[in-house]
């Protein structure tokens, strides 16, 4: 039998929580990714992985998008970034990141970077 790794029952109420309270960024991205309304493919928003919460996940693509805020460029955030990446990644998943700051600067690099992930 196959390990369950895909949303937790231990994880809803927080997860719920996390989709609730979307950061600005968050929200903004969320805004052009619901509802297939980007290149027609689905995703999900607080979607968890074992353990772990990601911001956005497309399960045709195995595709994980992070917003990092402020906080991530503390060195022990990155360096707990950089595990959860490497085992999401030995997972068989594709993790990108982008700054908050990238989604209202940059959105059409933003979303041109998540499309090239599509034919990978």
């Amino acid at each position: 039998m196959r390990k369950q790794i895909h949303t937790l029952k231990h994880l809803k109420q927080f997860r719920k929580e996390l989709r609730e309270n979307l950061t600005p960024a968050e929200a903004f991205l969320w805004s052009k990714l619901k509802a297939r309304k980007f290149e027609g493919i689905r995703f999900t928003r607080q979607h968890s992985i074992e353990n772990f919460i990601v911001d956005f996940y497309c399960a045709s693509k195995k595709l994980i998008i992070e917003l990092d805020g402020q906080h991530h460029l503390n060195p022990e955030v990155q360096e707990y970034d950089a595990a959860r990446t490497a085992r999401l990644n030995e997972l068989g998943f594709t993790v990108i990141r982008f700054e908050n700051k990238m989604v209202f600067d940059v959105l059409p690099s933003v979303l041109a970077e998540i499309k090239v992930h599509f034919t990978k």
